[in-house]
Formats: structure tokens, C-alpha cells, sequence
């Protein structure tokens, strides 16, 4: 059975999945340009490019040509589809996402705030808006606004479910219990919020789904649920191709599903990570004195933070996974070994066609 494309405007990926954009040097040109080459939409996050240790506008000056640069190396290595992430609650938001948009990339994902004002910061129409949002609420919210303030809506959606890694967007409660907001509940209720600004706007508004997809039956699953395609983060960590140290990929193979634990970040959200040594001593150790010159993220109190967010997952993204924080989902315990992008989007392919085939 052929295996549906994901469209998003103009532009048509042969392979409906989306790589996630892991923040903190994780999700960097290697593995976004790889993604691409398999007919995927490769994703760049552009969350921790800059130099840490240097602040104010030396520091935003320093992101953006980060940046730029591994749009460019992408782009050297692919000519497939790519994408760039960004976070909210970024200081330097705005200049990313203009940056981006000066060098030619026309998909533009945001999450960890509700992007109301994106579509002024993105005016042309040909680059193309998608947000992440954790329920129908949040999508209800964005749409409406775009359509009242804009005249424009969103050109898809990233549904991002409970069983995500990093930052999540849902309260420690929720979290607790999963399978009331499992996405096959949520990405129904998803659809029937965007079907008005479907029919207003006369056009498509893909939803893709992401949090705790793993295989090729998670994604014919949600495809037959009417996802258009899905996100995955997790399972592109432990590729050869993704930047981040063996150490950091190893821990995933390593770990147990007691290994995994949700933790309170200093941005104030719930975080699902691997536990270990950092994480365990964290309350014996108190809070660390923060020193921060730039405030990369405006919701972070650095005053009052437990450690430095950015610190650590740099520390653990070069390797030091004893000492910083390893953001995960919450079956990278089922990871077992380090593959190639092309073998891992073969195996996904290959499971997704069975599974299409076997619901015939």
C-alpha cells in the first residue's frame, strides 16, 4: 500500500515524518540534512547555537550567526526539506526567526508559548507557520487570533501528546495520567478544531502529531486517525549522524524505563529526562548560584533556579552525561542500538507499509 505524502502548502515530503527540533545543540545540520535526504522534513533547532559564556547583544550576535551557519551546512549536505524550530520563551525569538527567513527556509515551527504574534515577525505567506500546541484549547486559541488579528491561519499543526521528551506542556498532574491525554484522545478533537479554519481559509491545515511515536504501527495508527504525518524526536537521537556525543546516545541504549522520570525545570515546566547522577544529587546539592548575562529563555528566574538549563544540557550533549541533564521521551528505553538515519527511516517505512497493508 502506497504510504501517504505530507503536504504542508506548497511544499510535499515523500515521507510523512517530521524529525523533531531538540534543542541545545541535539537537533543540528547532520541530522536535519540526513532526514532530508530521505525524504523526511529534517529540523534544526535553533535553541542553544549561540556561546554560552557570552552576553547581551554579543551573545544574540553570536546565535544568529550560529545559526546561520548551520541553515547553510544543512543546505551544503541537502536539498530536501528542512525546518527550523524556535522556543518562545527565547529572548532572542524574533532575530532567529528572521534570520531564518533571510536564508530562504520556508518552515518555521514554534513551541513553548503561543506564537500570537508570528505572523508579524513572518508577513510573507510562502514561508509557512507551524505551531506546537498540547490540546484543542491552545489550538482554538492560536487560530482564532491569527484569524482575527491576521486574516490568516496556521499553515499545520504540531500536536505534541504527554509521552514527549523535554520540556512538556502539561502539568505534573496531567502527566500522571497519560492516557487521558493520549493523543489518539486529543488529535480527534484537534481535527474537528481546525475543520472551521479549513473551510474559512479553503485550504488544508495539516495536523502532525508527536510525544512517544516510536515505530511505523505508531504512525499507520494515527495516520488512519487522520494525522497527516507525525514528529519524532527520540528515535533520531541514537543515529550516527545526530551531533551529540556517543555518551549522550548511549545513555539512551543504556536506559531502563525506571531510568526515565519527569523533573521540574527552571523554566518552570515539567520535564521528562534520563536519570542519573546530576538529577540525583540535585536536592542534596540546593541551588546552584546562576550567573546569568544574557537571560536566553525570559521565563527562566535565574535568582531562584535550581542550576542553569542551558549548562546543563550542553554539559551532557558534549558528553558529561554524570554531570548534565539528559532530555529524553519516554520510550527511549526501548532504543537498543545506534543506526543511520537511512536504516532507521527504512525500518519506519518498512513496519509503516505492513501495518497499512495488514488494515486493508
Amino acid at each position: 500500500m502506497e504510504v501517504p505524502k505530507l503536504r504542508i502548502g506548497e511544499l510535499t515530503a515523500d515521507v510523512p515524518i517530521v524529525q523533531g527540533g531538540m534543542g541545545v545543540r541535539v537537533s543540528m545540520a547532520s541530522l536535519a540534512a540526513a532526514v532530508a535526504n530521505e525524504g523526511g522534513i529534517g529540523t534544526i533547532s535553533s535553541i542553544g547555537l549561540g556561546d554560552l559564556e557570552r552576553g547581551g547583544k554579543e551573545y544574540e550576535r553570536i546565535s544568529r550567526e550560529a545559526l546561520r551557519d548551520e541553515i547553510r551546512k544543512a543546505r551544503s549536505m541537502s536539498d530536501g526539506l528542512l525546518a527550523v524550530n524556535f522556543m518562545g520563551a527565547l529572548s532572542n525569538a524574533e532575530d532567529l526567526v528572521r534570520t531564518t527567513v533571510e536564508e530562504g527556509v520556508r518552515l518555521v515551527v514554534f513551541g513553548a508559548g503561543l506564537p500570537m504574534r508570528l505572523p508579524e515577525m513572518v508577513p510573507d505567506p510562502s514561508v509557512y507557520l507551524i505551531p506546537i500546541v498540547s490540546s484543542p484549547r491552545a489550538a482554538e486559541l492560536i487560530l482564532r487570533a491569527w484569524s482575527k488579528r491576521y486574516n490568516r491561519t496556521v499553515d499545520a499543526l504540531i500536536l505534541e501528546g504527554p509521552l514527549a521528551g523535554g520540556h512538556l506542556g502539561f502539568s505534573r498532574e496531567e502527566l500522571e495520567q497519560p492516557e487521558d491525554f493520549a493523543l489518539e484522545k486529543l488529535l480527534p478533537a484537534v481535527l474537528d478544531t481546525v475543520r472551521p479554519y479549513e473551510e474559512r481559509f479553503s485550504r488544508e491545515i495539516p495536523v502532525i502529531p508527536a510525544g512517544g511515536i516510536f515505530d511505523g504501527r505508531d504512525i499507520a495508527r494515527l495516520l488512519k486517525l487522520g494525522a497527516a504525518g507525525v514528529q519524532m524526536g527520540t528515535r533520531f537521537v541514537c543515529t550516527w549522524e545526530c551531533d551529540v556525543a556517543q555518551e549522550f546516545k548511549q545513555a539512551y541504549v543504556d536506559a531502563t524505563e525506571d531510568d526515565i522520570i519527569i523533573m521540574r525545570s527552571p523554566v518552570g515546566l515539567p520535564g521528562r529526562a534520563i536519570r542519573n547522577k546530576f538529577l540525583a544529587e540535585l536536592d542534596a546539592r540546593g541551588n546552584e548560584k546562576v550567573q546569568c548575562p544574557y537571560r536566553c529563555l525570559t521565563v527562566c528566574k535565574a535568582s531562584e533556579a535550581r542550576f542553569c538549563i542551558a549548562k546543563a544540557l550542553l554539559t551532557s550533549c558534549r558528553g558529561d552525561v554524570d554531570n548534565g541533564l539528559v532530555f529524553c521521551g519516554q520510550n527511549a528505553h526501548r532504543i537498543q542500538r545506534i543506526v543511520s538515519v537511512h536504516e532507521l527511516m527504512t525500518e519506519l517505512m518498512s513496519e509503516l507499509r505492513t501495518a497499512l497493508e495488514e488494515e486493508r
